[in-house]
C-alpha cells in the first residue's frame, strides 16, 4: 500500500488512504490501474469527501482485460445481476437465473464467478466495472426489473424496492419510503455509504417533505462515512425551505462538515435557527446540534463560539429534560477538548461521551493503560450503549475515526510510538481519520512518521494532502524534528524560533515537539493549556531544566534531574530526556558520564519504536567511539553553541563571549562593542561564572565541544 501512496503522490493525484484501500479491494493493487482509476476521480473524491462512484470508473487496463469476453444473453445478464445486486447472497441469483449452482459452476461463466456457503461473487471485482460500464442503460434497467420481480415473490421488500427505483426512469414515490427507512437502519447499523446511496436514490424519486426527509438521511450518513463535501451540499438543500424538522435533525451534521471544510464552525444567527414552537422532538433535536458545534468550536480553541453554544445546548436541554444524559457530558467533553484540566469528571453513554471521554480523563489522571482498556471494551462491542451525542451513529466510520485517533493518542502518551503508528496506518486504511479534533489524526500521523522513519512516509503525506486548504496545522515543528533527527541541529532551532514567535501553536490534546532545540521559557508559553497524563507534563518540565539553567545551576540540578527522570514509564519520554542529560554531560566534558545517559536513551528510544531518534543519538555514540579522530564540523562550527548560549548569557555578555572564543581581546573587543576594557572585564567574568569555566582557553574548548555534540 505504501507504494501506492507514493505513486499517487509521485504522479499529482493523492488519495486519503481509506480511498486507496477501497480502490484496491475493487480494483486490485496494479499501480498503474489505481493511478488510472484516481485520475477519473474529482480532488474530493480523491480526499474521501464525496462516495466514490458506483462503480468505479472504467479505465483502459480493465477494458483491455474483459473486451474480448463473448458470452452468451443468459449468462451476460446473471453476470450483470451479480454486479448491480445489495449483497452477495446466492439463492436470488439462481432465482433470477433458474439454473443449479452447478449448472452455472459448470458453464462458461463459471471461472468468472466464485460461489461458496450461500455466497456468490466475481472472481475478478474488475470485472463488476468492465460490466456496468459496457451494458446500455436500457440493458441494466431490464435486469434491474428482473431483480425486482425475484424479491418481490421473495417478500424482500427493500432489495425489491432499491431495484424497482434503479429500474425507473422518472420519479417513482412508491419506493422512495421504504428505501429512507432501511437507510436508516442501515445508518444506525454502521453500514453508512450503503445508508447514503439508498437515501440518495430516495430523494431522487420523491418530492415535498418525503424529499426532505430522505434528503436529510443522505446528508447525515454522508458525514457518518466522512463524506463532508456531499454532507454539505445534501444538508444546505434543507435551508431555509425545507421542513423544520429535518432542518434542525440535519444541523449538526451540516455543522461538522463545514467546519471540516472551512476550517471552523460557521458564524449563524441562532436566533433564526431555533425551534418556532414548543415541540419536545424539535428542542431536542436542536440542544444536540448546538452539543455539535460546542464541541467543533473547542476542537478548533474557539473558545467565545464554545461558550456561545453552550448556552443553546442548556436552553434546548432545559426545554426537554435531558440535563444529565446530553449537556452535563457535551459540557464536559468541550471544556476538556479545550484545554480544562479542571473539568468534572462526568461519564455519558456509549462511544464519545461514555468510553472516549473516560478514557481521557483516565489518561490525564495518571493511567493510560486504564484508558486504553476501556477503548477496548467500547471497541469489542461488549455492552454497547447509546449516545444522546451521538445517537444513531455510535457504528459510524466518522465515531469510529475519533476513536481510533485517541486511542493512537494514547498509545503515543505511553510511549509505544512504533504500535501507535502501526494502528493509524490501519486506521487510516478504514476511517475519515483526518476529521476528527481539527485535523489532530494528521498531526499525529506526521509526528509518529517522524520519530519512527526520520521523514514522512506516503502514509502521512497522503493524510495531509487530503485536509482541506481551510483546515491549517502547523508544519513547523514537523521540519524542525526532521532538522533535527538528521543532524542539522542549527536548522531545527531556526524552524523552532520562527515557530516560537509565531506564538508557539500546538495542539491542545499533546503531542510530542522538539524541546531539544530551544528554550521556550515565556510564562504564556510554558502555562498554555495542554492536555496530557502527569508524566508527559514531567517530562517537559525536566527537558526545560536541561536546556534553560546555567551551568553553575546544573551541577545542583543534575542529580536531582536524573533521579525524577527514572521515574518516568514511558520509554520516547524518558529516552529523550536521558539524551539531553547525555549531551548537556558531554559538553561539559564528563564523556563516560555522558556516553552511559546516551546509550540508555539508544534502549529506551529502540524499545519505543521510535527508530529515527535511536539511530539520531546512536550518531552520538558513534562519534564518541572515535573521538582520537578530529570531527569534520560542517558549515558554522559555532552555530549550536550561539543557540545554547543565548540562552544561559545576556545580550552583552553573549556578544563579549563569542568574540573571546573567535579570539579577540579584551581591548579589540571593547573597541567593537564601544564599551570600556573595564566593562568587558566585568561582562567576561559573569560569563566565566554561569559557564563554571576560568580562562579564556577554556571558554573557547566549551564552545567547540557544544557544535561537536549538540
Amino acid at each position: 500500500m505504501e507504494g501506492i501512496l507514493e505513486d499517487l503522490l509521485e504522479n499529482d493525484l493523492s488519495c486519503a488512504p481509506h480511498v486507496v484501500a477501497r480502490i484496491v479491494a475493487e480494483v486490485t493493487a496494479d499501480r498503474s490501474s489505481v493511478r488510472e482509476v484516481a485520475a477519473r476521480l474529482d480532488p474530493a473524491q480523491r480526499a474521501g469527501l464525496r462516495p466514490l462512484p458506483m462503480p468505479l470508473p472504467m479505465v483502459g487496463g480493465i477494458d483491455a482485460l474483459y473486451s474480448g469476453l463473448d458470452v452468451d444473453p443468459r449468462d451476460h445478464d446473471l453476470l450483470v445481476a451479480i454486479s448491480l445486486r445489495l449483497d452477495d447472497r446466492l439463492d436470488p441469483l439462481l432465482d433470477f437465473d433458474g439454473r443449479t449452482a452447478a449448472d452455472i459452476a459448470a458453464g462458461p461463466i463459471g471461472p468468472l464467478i466464485h460461489m461458496h456457503a450461500g455466497r456468490v461473487q466475481l472472481s475478478d471485482p474488475r470485472l463488476a466495472i468492465w460490466l456496468r460500464a459496457t451494458t446500455s442503460t436500457t440493458s441494466a434497467a431490464r435486469v434491474h426489473r428482473r431483480l425486482h420481480r425475484v424479491f418481490h415473490r421473495r417478500g424482500e421488500r427493500v432489495d425489491a424496492d432499491w431495484h424497482r427505483a434503479r429500474a425507473s426512469t422518472g420519479l417513482d414515490p412508491t419506493t422512495a419510503n421504504e428505501l429512507t427507512r432501511i437507510a436508516r437502519e442501515h445508518s444506525e447499523a454502521g453500514l453508512s455509504e450503503r445508508a447514503f446511496h439508498l437515501a440518495a436514490e430516495a430523494a431522487a424519486h420523491t418530492v415535498g417533505t418525503d424529499r426532505d426527509e430522505a434528503t436529510l438521511v443522505a446528508g447525515v450518513a454522508a458525514i457518518a462515512a466522512g463524506y463532508a463535501v456531499e454532507a454539505a451540499r445534501r444538508l444546505a438543500g434543507l435551508f431555509p425551505g425545507g421542513e423544520e424538522r429535518y432542518r434542525l435533525q440535519g444541523l449538526g451534521g451540516l455543522f461538522v462538515a463545514q467546519a471540516h471544510l472551512r476550517g471552523a464552525v460557521p458564524e449563524v444567527d441562532l436566533d433564526a435557527l431555533r425551534p418556532r414552537g414548543d415541540d419536545p422532538e424539535h428542542w431536542y433535536s436542536w440542544a444536540r446540534a448546538a452539543a455539535f458545534a460546542a464541541v467543533l468550536c473547542a476542537e478548533r480553541g474557539d473558545r467565545l463560539g464554545m461558550r456561545s453554544w453552550l448556552e443553546a445546548l442548556r436552553e434546548g436541554t432545559a426545554r426537554t429534560g435531558a440535563e444529565h444524559e446530553l449537556r452535563d457530558p457535551v459540557v464536559a467533553l468541550a471544556w476538556l477538548v479545550l484545554g480544562d484540566h479542571d473539568v468534572d469528571d462526568v461519564r455519558g453513554a456509549g462511544p464519545l461521551t461514555g468510553g472516549m471521554l473516560q478514557a481521557l480523563h483516565a489518561a490525564i489522571d495518571g493511567d493510560v493503560d486504564h484508558g486504553l482498556r476501556i477503548l477496548a471494551v467500547g471497541d469489542s462491542g461488549i455492552g454497547v450503549e447509546v449516545d444522546p451525542f451521538v445517537a444513531g451513529f455510535e457504528a459510524s466510520p466518522l465515531v469510529g475515526a475519533y476513536r481510533a485517533v485517541v486511542e493512537v493518542l494514547l498509545l503515543m502518551w505511553r510511549g509505544d510510538m512504533g504500535a501507535a503508528r502501526d494502528r493509524m496506518i490501519r486506521a487510516s486504511l478504514e476511517l475519515p481519520v483526518a476529521i476528527p479534533f481539527a485535523g489532530l489524526g494528521v498531526v499525529i500521523a506526521r509526528r509518529l512518521d517522524l520519530a519512527v522513519l526520520g521523514r514522512l512516509g506516503p502514509f502521512a503525506r497522503s493524510l495531509t494532502a487530503a485536509l482541506p486548504a481551510p483546515v491549517r496545522i502547523d508544519q513547523l515543528v514537523d521540519r524542525g524534528i526532521e532538522a533535527f533527527l538528521d543532524g542539522a541541529s542549527e536548522e531545527a532551532a531556526s524552524c523552532m524560533r520562527v515557530w516560537r514567535d509565531r506564538g508557539a501553536p500546538q495542539t491542545t490534546l499533546s503531542v510530542p515537539g522538539l524541546e531539544e532545540a530551544i528554550v521556550v521559557t515565556e510564562p504564556a508559553l510554558r502555562h498554555r493549556h495542554r492536555i496530557e497524563p502527569p508524566e508527559i507534563a514531567l517530562a517537559q518540565q525536566l527537558r526545560l531544566r536541561i536546556t534553560g539553567c546555567s551551568d553553575e545551576d546544573w551541577r545542583m540540578e543534575r542529580d536531582r534531574v536524573v533521579a525524577e527522570t527514572r521515574t518516568l514509564t514511558s520509554p520516547f519520554s524518558r529516552g529523550r530526556v536521558e539524551a539531553m542529560i547525555g549531551t548537556r554531560s558531554l559538553i561539559r566534558g564528563d564523556v563516560e558520564l555522558g556516553r552511559e545517559h546516551l546509550a540508555t536513551a539508544v534502549k529506551l528510544l529502540e524499545l519505543s519504536g521510535a527508530d529515527a531518534w535511536a539511530r539520531a543519538v546512536e550518531v552520538r555514540l558513534r562519534r564518541l567511539g572515535t573521538q582520537e579522530r578530529p570531527t569534520v564540523v560542517v558549515g558554522d562550527p559555532l552555530a549550536s553553541c550561539r543557540r545554547v548560549w543565548r540562552s544561559v548569557l545576556t545580550a552583552r555578555e553573549f556578544d563579549v563571549a563569542m568574540l573571546v572564543v573567535e579570539g579577540a581581546s579584551n581591548r579589540d573587543i571593547a573597541d567593537s562593542l564601544h564599551v570600556s576594557v573595564r566593562t568587558v572585564e566585568v561582562h567576561l567574568g559573569r560569563v566565566f561564572a554561569k559557564l563554571e569555566v576560568r580562562t579564556r582557553v577554556e571558554l573557547t574548548v566549551l564552545a567547540h565541544r557544544i557544535g561537536q555534540y549538540v
